[in-house]
């Protein structure tokens, strides 16, 4: 089983030190970066923009995962997408034309990728999934850092993962909330590709590089 990719999610890293976060994450092993992107009307918070995602890129080589927690996120696939972005993903309760909405992130030849949270129906991904790159399980309810896992999340991940193979095995899986050590073996036995942690990479335990680590420690090595 290939081992999983770590995303850290800067919602979390420390904002007067961004470039050096993203340098520490880079070199303790990080494979993408996560933003996450909230409009204070979807989630219950207001967050980052287009301008933020640019400093990122200018600062940093590893992939741009960005998450749009935002309301009718058509308005700005564009300039998410020249800010930077590898990949963009949407929320299925935010969007009534998904289909069309997955037409304008691929037409900027980037990944696309559809979010639902907690109690979302996983049927969506059903007519969803010949789409999409990217698949993404929110494991805690969005709109803030450091909450809990809800247990429950992973036999959605588990059921996902068996739509994922029967319909599309190119799309990755990605679980966001929550993600820890002691977590996160159980995440990718599930059958997730991409694991999203925030609080659990930058705190101040321990170095990024070392909360990596933990977090890799925390995998099954085949």
């Amino acid at each position: 089983m290939r081992q999983p990719l770590i995303a850290p999610s800067i919602l979390a890293a420390d904002f007067s030190h961004l470039g050096k976060q993203l340098a520490e994450a880079r070199e303790g092993g990080a494979d993408l970066i996560h933003i996450d992107v909230m409009d204070g009307h979807f989630v219950p918070n207001i967050t980052l923009g287009p301008l933020v995602v640019e400093a990122c890129r200018r600062a940093t080589e590893l992939p741009l995962d960005v998450h749009l927690m935002i309301q009718a996120p058509e308005r700005f696939i564009d300039r998410f997408a020249r800010a930077g972005a590898a990949c963009l993903t949407v929320h299925a309760e935010a969007a009534p034309h998904l289909h069309r909405l997955l037409q304008m992130i691929h037409h900027h030849e980037i990944k696309a990728g559809l979010a639902v949270n907690p109690l979302t129906p996983l049927t969506v991904f059903e007519e969803a999934l010949p789409y999409l790159d990217r698949a993404l399980i929110m494991s805690v309810n969005p709109g803030f850092g450091g909450q809990a896992f809800i247990p429950a999340s992973l036999s959605r991940i588990a059921r996902l993962k068996k739509l994922r193979d029967a319909l599309n095995p190119g799309c990755e899986i990605e679980v966001d909330g929550g993600v820890v050590p002691e977590n996160s073996g159980s995440l990718h036995r599930a059958g997730t590709d991409i694991l999203v942690a925030g609080s659990a990479i930058f705190n101040q335990h321990a170095s990024v590089r070392e909360n990596l680590a933990a977090l890799r420690r925390g995998l099954p090595t085949s």
